[in-house]
């Protein structure tokens, strides 16, 4: 059983930086197809970015496309979500996942939340206008 943890949420005014990681422990995630997903207050959990295990693909929601970047480190310990110019509508917990071997032609946001063999217990972005 593998436990991911997210850390770097916090408040953060409109237009501001956060970067969120994802860790398990130490262990590597270089098998792994890594994701983040977000639940705002009252709204269902959504997709919004993830990294394929080989790290050759990446895929975004279109509300972050341009604004978010999902990035992997060397050692394939911890992933990483850098988000710039964040809107009020970025407001939500931030879930990181990881599906063993993921490799994705198409993604579709409800069977990849389905793939997701491990998640973590989210971290809370919260953009203040």
């Amino acid at each position: 059983q593998m436990q991911l943890v997210e850390s770097g949420g916090g408040l953060v005014q409109v237009g501001g930086s956060l970067r969120l990681s994802c860790g398990a422990s130490g262990r590597s995630l270089s098998s792994y197809a890594c994701g983040w997903f977000r639940q705002a207050p009252g709204k269902e959990r959504e997709f919004v970015a993830v990294l394929s295990w080989s790290g050759g693909s990446t895929y975004y929601a279109d509300s972050v496309k341009g604004r978010f970047t999902i990035s992997r480190d060397n050692a394939k310990t911890t992933v990483y979500l850098q988000m710039n110019n964040l809107k009020p509508e970025d407001t939500a917990v931030y879930y990181c996942a990881a599906d063993f071997l993921g490799e994705y032609g198409v993604v579709d946001p409800t069977s990849l939340a389905r793939a997701m063999d491990y998640w973590g217990k989210g971290t809370l972005v919260t953009v203040s206008s």
